[in-house]
């Protein structure tokens, strides 16, 4: 036993392994070290000796200081705190992959209450650490571990952003932001002034690189910044927000989104007094995101869904009815009979011109019948009382191809006869 946990521990990666990595971390560290030093010493100071609205001065320097010593202890514990791995087997055996049936190694649903899963319908499970994913656990190839909660990796930190030390991270960025405003719109003044061709060289050529780097940080840092508000607020972490992105869909809906104010929490922390400050981390060990008012939030989310499909619900188009087929005598050129007739009214009237009557005559010589064709009356016989039904038209006043056929039928027949 004491063998395998000795294995285990040998088999972790080791933090900080690679120096060559510190050279990000360095030059941050000189980008701070510069900004502090041209502001103090080429616009703080010199104001302050010179007696110029030391008032506003005072505030300058007082505000300035807090906001790079918050900056810096931040800077400080993104590097050096953990953001958190899956527990190992000492800790807790149920998060060991085991190579078995993956639907029933889940030994208390209840509890652990996966929302992720793979498309086979298996557990998700990490190939390199042998443990069972947590949601929202990915693992950092860099960092060769698993990270709960995993934002991104950063290289300017050499860590990580995870659930332990994403506070410190998102903090981190607003006072970036707050420092680098802060030079810009105070320092302007003493660099209008430098202009002064009197002024030496260094002083001029300090403050209009301060200024100039300042800017462009503050424009940087401010973006990167609004883009992490926009996540918490959504509830999402970087690469949640990028495989959102991969599929093209879903940029607005997380399935850990507990509310406003409940996505606020869940990266600042529980008090809310205690927001802008780096203490008081968001509660939990990073294994589960499930809550009472996330499920609530997501039940009633895909209740207004469905209310929303069913008022959208486009009515099923009415299907076109064709009109009847006219029921055609056989070559006669008729149209057909009023709906009232049945079939013994008809029967007389659908002989062919060639059939033979009773009577022996010829049907092409019954002159009537000849002239009512070729006047485009019907030729079935009515019952009494009944008006003659008028010939098939089609639109736009034209006689139907039937009744025209059966005309240039009949008019053969009297030629030939």
């Amino acid at each position: 036993m004491e063998a395998t946990a000795s294995n285990a521990a040998a088999a972790k990666p080791e933090r900080f392994g690679e120096p060559w990595k510190f050279l990000p971390i360095a030059f941050v560290s000189s980008l701070i070290f510069i900004l502090y030093y041209i502001y103090m010493s080429f616009h703080c100071v010199p104001r302050w000796e010179t007696g110029q609205d030391r008032t506003a001065v005072l505030v300058q320097m007082v505000v300035f200081n807090v906001m790079t010593g918050l900056l810096v202890i931040c800077y400080i514990w993104c590097i050096l705190v953990h953001p958190g791995t899956i527990p190992d087997k000492e800790e807790d055996p149920s998060w060991e992959y085991v190579q078995q049936d993956q639907r029933a190694a889940v030994a208390d649903p209840a509890v652990l209450n996966p929302q992720e899963w793979k498309k086979s319908g298996d557990r998700r499970q990490c190939k390199w650490c042998a443990k069972y994913k947590p949601d929202r656990c990915h693992h950092c190839r860099i960092c060769r571990t698993c990270i709960l909660k995993m934002d991104h990796h950063c290289p300017w930190i050499y860590n990580c952003v995870g659930f332990k030390n994403h506070k410190y991270f998102f903090l981190l960025l607003l006072y970036s932001a707050i420092d680098c405003h802060i030079i810009v719109w105070t320092m302007f003044g003493s660099v209008r002034d430098a202009m002064d061709p009197r002024t030496p060289f260094l002083t001029m050529f300090m403050l209009l690189f301060g200024e100039t780097l300042a800017c462009f940080l503050g424009f940087v840092v401010s973006a990167f910044f609004t883009f992490h508000v926009y996540l918490m607020m959504k509830a999402m972490t970087t690469i949640e927000y990028c495989e959102k992105a991969w599929k093209r869909t879903g940029y607005d809906a997380s399935a850990y989104d507990r509310g406003c104010l409940g996505n606020i929490k869940a990266v600042l922390g529980e008090n809310i007094s205690l927001w802008l400050l780096p203490v008081s981390l968001p509660p939990g060990k990073g294994l589960v995101f499930v809550s009472e008012d996330m499920r609530l939030t997501k039940d009633m989310e895909v209740g207004r869904q469905v209310r929303r499909r069913a008022h959208q619900k486009p009515e099923p188009p009415v299907p076109k009815r064709r009109p009847a087929k006219p029921q055609v005598s056989g070559g006669t050129g008729s149209a057909p009979s009023s709906a009232g007739h049945s079939e013994d009214d008809s029967s007389d009237s659908n002989r062919s011109p060639r059939q033979t009557p009773e009577g022996g005559a010829s049907t092409l010589g019954n002159c009537s019948s000849l002239e009512d064709s070729v006047a485009g009356v019907n030729v079935h016989s009515q019952p009494d009382g009944a008006t003659g039904a008028r010939p098939t038209k089609m639109p736009g006043g034209h006689s139907s191809p039937v009744s025209l056929a059966g005309l240039a039928l009949v008019v053969a027949c009297v030629l030939c006869a």
